[in-house]
């Protein structure tokens, strides 16, 4: 799509809880680099998940994809990346030490190539499709629910 555009205010939000999802990715991997207990990392992850990734699904899918036709290309392809990484965390407790670790490596994964793509290419896209009228609707009811992510996690498993 060319030179990114500068991210219009109605995504802004969107765009920092994104940038706190990266974190997660980067804590869960500085997690595995410091041999931390995968009962630990899952642990943040599931609070992670609960707290802020639920919310921040449930706001794109209920008002940002509203935006756009139900049939989209994207929109269908960021819906299905939704739905595999909620069905990758379901999944995560089932599993302990040596396959926790590998599963949580391919949620991570899975989360940041996820942000990347509604980041590098949904959120672009929709900049240049949406009307400027439509993109102020959206900022308005964007800011009237999202919730900014704050972090109270005790176990700082990711500082030395």
């Amino acid at each position: 799509m060319g030179k990114p555009l500068r991210r219009h205010p109605a995504f802004v939000p969107v765009s920092r809880d994104h940038h706190f999802g990266l974190l997660l990715v980067w804590k869960v991997r500085q997690g595995r680099e410091k041999s931390i207990v995968p009962e630990r990392l899952l642990n943040y992850v599931k609070y992670f998940f609960s707290n802020h990734m639920e919310p921040h699904i449930s706001l794109e899918e209920s008002v940002i994809f509203t935006y756009m036709a139900k049939n989209d290309l994207l929109r269908k392809e960021v819906e299905s990346q939704h739905r595999n990484i909620q069905k990758a965390y379901k999944e995560l407790s089932k599993f302990k030490e040596d396959e926790l670790l590998t599963k949580l490596d391919e949620f991570c994964h899975m989360v940041e190539a996820h942000i990347r793509f509604e980041e590098r290419k949904l959120f672009q896209y929709m900049q240049v499709e949406l009307l400027n009228k439509e993109l102020e609707e959206l900022e308005g009811k964007v800011a009237a629910v999202h919730k900014p992510v704050t972090e109270d996690w005790e176990d700082k498993f990711w500082v030395k």
